[in-house]
């Protein structure tokens, strides 16, 4: 059934399907903001959403790291995806999305600064195109959501840089 059909029939959710097979094929994904574009990851990476706090400056640390912070704890090193992705530094983030550790081969506690977190959403596999050539490296895929195009970025392949 197409989404068209859903929503003629009076289907409330258009992500909503009859079809196992199509919903094998959706993810969910945590859309934020980077310097004013729309960014995802898949929210299997997500640990949990906090405010910005203090940071504490590592001398030495890549330009991409911000500092880290005692997230009950833990030495949590904040990372600035817009300086490994080249996005404009458009205001100061407010928010840092906290990935699960066990995401990545060192166990390392790491969040993101970003400007802004919009929503979860489900993304069928059938709306994600290849990433550029370019960015392959670290970038998933682009996600075409109701006209707009989301970068989908894998977060561990971004630490690895």
């Amino acid at each position: 059934m197409s989404q068209e059909q859903r929503a003629a029939a009076g289907a409330s959710d258009p992500t909503a399907t009859d079809d196992p097979d199509a919903t094998a094929r959706q993810m969910q994904v945590l859309e934020f903001e980077l310097g004013g574009e729309t960014y995802c990851v898949d929210i299997d990476y997500v640990s949990e959403i906090v405010d910005r706090g203090s940071l504490t400056a590592v001398p030495n640390a890549p330009d991409f790291v911000e500092g880290v912070m005692d997230l009950r704890g833990r030495t949590t090193s904040i990372v600035n995806p817009k300086t490994l992705l080249n996005v404009e530094n458009t205001g100061e983030a407010s928010r840092i999305v906290i990935f699960d550790a066990t995401s990545f081969e060192d166990d390392a506690a790491v969040g993101w600064l970003v400007d802004e977190v919009d929503q979860v959403v489900r993304v069928s596999m059938d709306d994600v195109e290849d990433p550029p050539m370019d960015r392959g490296d670290f970038i998933e895929g682009i996600v075409r959501q109701e006209g707009d195009l989301v970068v989908w970025i894998s977060p561990t392949k971004t630490v690895d840089k």
